[in-house]
Protein backbone atom coordinates (compact mmCIF):
# COMPACT_ATOMS: atom_id res chain seq x y z
CA UNK A 1 0.00 0.00 0.00
CA UNK A 2 1.47 3.33 -1.08
CA UNK A 3 2.27 5.72 1.77
CA UNK A 4 -0.22 8.54 2.14
CA UNK A 5 -0.17 11.62 4.35
CA UNK A 6 -2.88 13.17 6.50
CA UNK A 7 -3.81 16.09 8.74
CA UNK A 8 -6.15 15.70 11.73
CA UNK A 9 -8.21 18.72 12.86
CA UNK A 10 -10.23 18.66 16.09
CA UNK A 11 -10.55 21.15 18.95
CA UNK A 12 -10.29 18.32 21.50
CA UNK A 13 -6.68 17.14 21.90
CA UNK A 14 -7.74 13.82 23.46
CA UNK A 15 -9.77 13.00 20.38
CA UNK A 16 -6.86 13.86 18.11
CA UNK A 17 -4.65 11.50 20.12
CA UNK A 18 -7.27 8.76 19.98
CA UNK A 19 -7.84 9.01 16.21
CA UNK A 20 -4.10 9.11 15.58
CA UNK A 21 -3.63 5.94 17.64
CA UNK A 22 -6.39 4.07 15.82
CA UNK A 23 -5.00 5.11 12.44
CA UNK A 24 -1.53 3.96 13.52
CA UNK A 25 -2.98 0.56 14.37
CA UNK A 26 -5.21 0.08 11.33
CA UNK A 27 -3.19 1.97 8.73
CA UNK A 28 0.50 2.02 9.80
CA UNK A 29 1.56 3.21 6.34
CA UNK A 30 -0.32 6.49 6.82
CA UNK A 31 1.87 9.39 7.91
CA UNK A 32 0.23 12.09 10.04
CA UNK A 33 2.01 15.30 9.02
CA UNK A 34 0.07 17.73 11.19
CA UNK A 35 -2.53 18.27 13.90
CA UNK A 36 -4.81 21.31 14.07
CA UNK A 37 -7.03 22.59 16.89
CA UNK A 38 -9.17 24.82 14.67
CA UNK A 39 -10.10 25.42 11.04
CA UNK A 40 -7.52 28.10 10.33
CA UNK A 41 -4.71 25.88 11.60
CA UNK A 42 -6.03 23.07 9.38
CA UNK A 43 -5.90 25.28 6.28
CA UNK A 44 -2.36 26.39 7.11
CA UNK A 45 -1.21 22.77 7.51
CA UNK A 46 -2.83 21.74 4.21
CA UNK A 47 -1.05 24.60 2.44
CA UNK A 48 2.27 23.63 4.03
CA UNK A 49 2.16 19.85 3.63
CA UNK A 50 -0.41 19.21 0.82
CA UNK A 51 -1.68 15.99 2.51
CA UNK A 52 -3.66 13.31 0.74
CA UNK A 53 -6.36 13.24 3.45
CA UNK A 54 -7.77 15.67 6.01
CA UNK A 55 -9.83 14.44 8.97
CA UNK A 56 -12.05 17.41 9.88
CA UNK A 57 -14.13 17.82 13.01
CA UNK A 58 -17.34 19.58 11.94
CA UNK A 59 -17.65 21.77 15.04
CA UNK A 60 -14.49 23.80 15.61
CA UNK A 61 -14.02 27.37 16.89
CA UNK A 62 -13.53 30.16 14.39
CA UNK A 63 -14.02 28.09 11.25
CA UNK A 64 -16.04 24.89 11.03
CA UNK A 65 -14.99 21.74 9.21
CA UNK A 66 -17.55 22.53 6.50
CA UNK A 67 -16.03 25.98 5.95
CA UNK A 68 -12.58 24.43 5.71
CA UNK A 69 -13.86 21.89 3.18
CA UNK A 70 -15.18 24.67 0.92
CA UNK A 71 -11.59 25.86 0.52
CA UNK A 72 -10.17 22.40 -0.19
CA UNK A 73 -12.21 21.48 -3.26
CA UNK A 74 -10.47 18.62 -5.04
CA UNK A 75 -7.18 19.26 -3.21
CA UNK A 76 -7.38 16.20 -0.95
CA UNK A 77 -9.72 13.55 0.39
CA UNK A 78 -11.88 15.02 3.19
CA UNK A 79 -13.29 12.88 6.01
CA UNK A 80 -15.69 14.63 8.36
CA UNK A 81 -15.62 13.63 12.04
CA UNK A 82 -18.96 14.21 13.70
CA UNK A 83 -20.91 13.68 16.91
CA UNK A 84 -24.27 13.84 15.11
CA UNK A 85 -26.65 10.95 15.70
CA UNK A 86 -27.73 8.12 13.42
CA UNK A 87 -30.43 10.22 11.76
CA UNK A 88 -27.78 12.67 10.58
CA UNK A 89 -25.48 9.86 9.50
CA UNK A 90 -28.15 8.49 7.17
CA UNK A 91 -28.30 11.93 5.55
CA UNK A 92 -24.52 12.04 5.20
CA UNK A 93 -24.60 8.69 3.43
CA UNK A 94 -27.16 10.00 0.94
CA UNK A 95 -24.70 12.80 0.13
CA UNK A 96 -21.91 10.20 -0.35
CA UNK A 97 -19.79 12.01 2.21
CA UNK A 98 -16.98 10.32 4.06
CA UNK A 99 -17.56 10.61 7.79
CA UNK A 100 -16.61 9.11 11.15
CA UNK A 101 -19.02 9.11 14.07
CA UNK A 102 -17.58 9.93 17.51
CA UNK A 103 -16.41 7.93 19.36
CA UNK A 104 -14.68 6.43 16.33
CA UNK A 105 -14.94 2.64 16.11
CA UNK A 106 -12.35 0.48 14.39
CA UNK A 107 -14.84 -1.21 12.06
CA UNK A 108 -16.13 2.12 10.71
CA UNK A 109 -12.64 3.59 10.45
CA UNK A 110 -11.52 0.54 8.46
CA UNK A 111 -14.32 1.15 5.93
CA UNK A 112 -13.14 4.72 5.48
CA UNK A 113 -9.55 3.56 5.02
CA UNK A 114 -10.60 1.00 2.41
CA UNK A 115 -12.60 3.64 0.57
CA UNK A 116 -9.74 6.13 0.52
CA UNK A 117 -7.34 3.49 -0.78
CA UNK A 118 -9.60 2.66 -3.72
CA UNK A 119 -10.65 6.19 -4.72
CA UNK A 120 -8.94 9.33 -5.88
CA UNK A 121 -9.66 12.73 -4.36
CA UNK A 122 -13.09 13.91 -5.44
CA UNK A 123 -14.95 17.18 -5.41
CA UNK A 124 -17.25 17.62 -2.41
CA UNK A 125 -20.79 18.91 -2.84
CA UNK A 126 -20.25 21.62 -0.23
CA UNK A 127 -23.53 23.42 -0.89
CA UNK A 128 -25.46 20.19 -0.35
CA UNK A 129 -23.64 19.47 2.89
CA UNK A 130 -24.25 22.98 4.23
CA UNK A 131 -27.96 22.65 3.50
CA UNK A 132 -27.97 19.23 5.15
CA UNK A 133 -26.36 20.54 8.34
CA UNK A 134 -28.65 23.54 8.52
CA UNK A 135 -31.66 21.23 8.35
CA UNK A 136 -30.19 19.07 11.09
CA UNK A 137 -29.53 22.05 13.35
CA UNK A 138 -33.21 22.98 13.29
CA UNK A 139 -33.96 19.81 15.25
CA UNK A 140 -30.69 19.66 17.14
CA UNK A 141 -30.82 18.72 20.82
CA UNK A 142 -29.93 21.46 23.30
CA UNK A 143 -27.47 19.81 25.66
CA UNK A 144 -27.25 20.53 29.37
CA UNK A 145 -24.94 23.45 30.12
CA UNK A 146 -25.53 24.04 33.84
CA UNK A 147 -26.08 21.94 36.94
CA UNK A 148 -28.16 23.38 39.78
CA UNK A 149 -27.14 22.23 43.25
CA UNK A 150 -29.03 22.97 46.48
CA UNK A 151 -26.76 23.97 49.36
CA UNK A 152 -28.31 24.83 52.74
CA UNK A 153 -31.08 27.03 51.46
CA UNK A 154 -29.27 28.40 48.40
CA UNK A 155 -28.76 27.22 44.84
CA UNK A 156 -25.31 26.91 43.30
CA UNK A 157 -24.96 26.97 39.52
CA UNK A 158 -22.06 24.96 38.03
CA UNK A 159 -20.95 24.99 34.40
CA UNK A 160 -20.88 21.36 33.18
CA UNK A 161 -17.50 22.12 31.56
CA UNK A 162 -16.10 22.34 35.10
CA UNK A 163 -17.39 18.87 36.04
CA UNK A 164 -14.72 16.16 35.85
CA UNK A 165 -17.20 13.31 36.27
CA UNK A 166 -20.64 12.23 37.45
CA UNK A 167 -20.76 9.07 39.56
CA UNK A 168 -23.73 7.20 40.99
CA UNK A 169 -23.80 7.21 44.82
CA UNK A 170 -26.76 5.19 46.12
CA UNK A 171 -29.86 7.39 45.63
CA UNK A 172 -27.76 10.36 44.50
CA UNK A 173 -25.16 11.24 41.87
CA UNK A 174 -21.83 12.71 42.90
CA UNK A 175 -20.76 15.75 40.88
CA UNK A 176 -16.95 16.14 41.02
CA UNK A 177 -15.23 19.36 40.04
CA UNK A 178 -11.60 20.36 40.43
CA UNK A 179 -12.20 21.92 43.83
CA UNK A 180 -15.29 20.29 45.31
CA UNK A 181 -17.80 17.45 45.29
CA UNK A 182 -21.59 17.75 45.41
CA UNK A 183 -24.61 15.43 45.43
CA UNK A 184 -27.67 15.80 43.23
CA UNK A 185 -30.88 13.79 42.89
CA UNK A 186 -30.47 12.71 39.29
CA UNK A 187 -29.79 9.42 37.59
CA UNK A 188 -26.75 8.64 35.44
CA UNK A 189 -29.10 7.41 32.72
CA UNK A 190 -30.95 10.74 32.62
CA UNK A 191 -27.72 12.75 32.65
CA UNK A 192 -26.29 10.73 29.77
CA UNK A 193 -29.19 11.76 27.53
CA UNK A 194 -28.85 15.44 28.52
CA UNK A 195 -25.07 15.86 28.24
CA UNK A 196 -23.14 16.34 25.00
CA UNK A 197 -21.80 12.87 24.08
CA UNK A 198 -18.85 14.54 22.42
CA UNK A 199 -17.66 15.73 25.84
CA UNK A 200 -19.04 13.20 28.34
CA UNK A 201 -18.36 9.48 27.90
CA UNK A 202 -20.00 6.60 29.73
CA UNK A 203 -17.16 4.49 31.16
CA UNK A 204 -19.15 2.43 33.66
CA UNK A 205 -22.77 1.67 34.45
CA UNK A 206 -22.61 4.38 37.10
CA UNK A 207 -20.01 6.83 35.74
CA UNK A 208 -19.84 9.59 33.12
CA UNK A 209 -16.45 11.28 32.62
CA UNK A 210 -15.63 14.62 31.04
CA UNK A 211 -13.20 13.76 28.23
CA UNK A 212 -11.39 17.08 28.72
CA UNK A 213 -10.32 15.97 32.21
CA UNK A 214 -8.78 12.65 31.15
CA UNK A 215 -5.00 12.70 31.54
CA UNK A 216 -4.21 9.05 30.83
CA UNK A 217 -5.72 5.57 30.62
CA UNK A 218 -3.67 2.78 32.21
CA UNK A 219 -4.34 -0.89 31.43
CA UNK A 220 -3.70 -3.62 34.01
CA UNK A 221 -2.71 -7.25 33.36
CA UNK A 222 -6.37 -8.22 32.96
CA UNK A 223 -6.85 -5.66 30.22
CA UNK A 224 -8.97 -3.30 32.34
CA UNK A 225 -8.41 0.44 32.26
CA UNK A 226 -8.06 2.99 35.04
CA UNK A 227 -8.28 6.70 34.22
CA UNK A 228 -6.10 9.38 35.78
CA UNK A 229 -7.61 12.86 35.76
CA UNK A 230 -6.08 16.31 35.46
CA UNK A 231 -5.71 18.12 38.80
CA UNK A 232 -7.81 15.49 40.63
CA UNK A 233 -6.36 12.70 42.76
CA UNK A 234 -9.17 10.21 42.32
CA UNK A 235 -8.92 7.60 39.56
CA UNK A 236 -11.85 6.05 37.71
CA UNK A 237 -12.36 2.42 36.73
CA UNK A 238 -13.49 1.63 33.20
CA UNK A 239 -15.75 -1.39 32.84
CA UNK A 240 -15.04 -3.97 30.14
CA UNK A 241 -18.02 -2.77 28.10
CA UNK A 242 -16.40 0.63 27.56
CA UNK A 243 -12.73 -0.34 27.35
CA UNK A 244 -12.74 0.01 23.56
CA UNK A 245 -12.75 3.79 23.96
CA UNK A 246 -9.20 3.71 25.32
CA UNK A 247 -7.42 1.00 23.37
CA UNK A 248 -4.15 2.33 21.96
CA UNK A 249 -5.03 5.77 23.39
Amino acid sequence: MKEKTAVIADDEQNLIVYLRSRLASLWPELKIVGEARNGREALALVKEFTPDIVFLDIKMPGMSGIEVATKLTNQCHVVFVTAYDEYAIAAFEQQAVDYLLKPVEDSRLQKTIDRICTETAREIDTAGIVTLLENLRQGEVEYLNWIRIGLRGETKIIDVAEVAYFKADQKYVSVRTKGAEYLIRRSIKALETELDPNHFWRIHRGTLVNVRFIESAKKDFRGRYTLSLKNIRQTLKVSDSYGHRFRQM
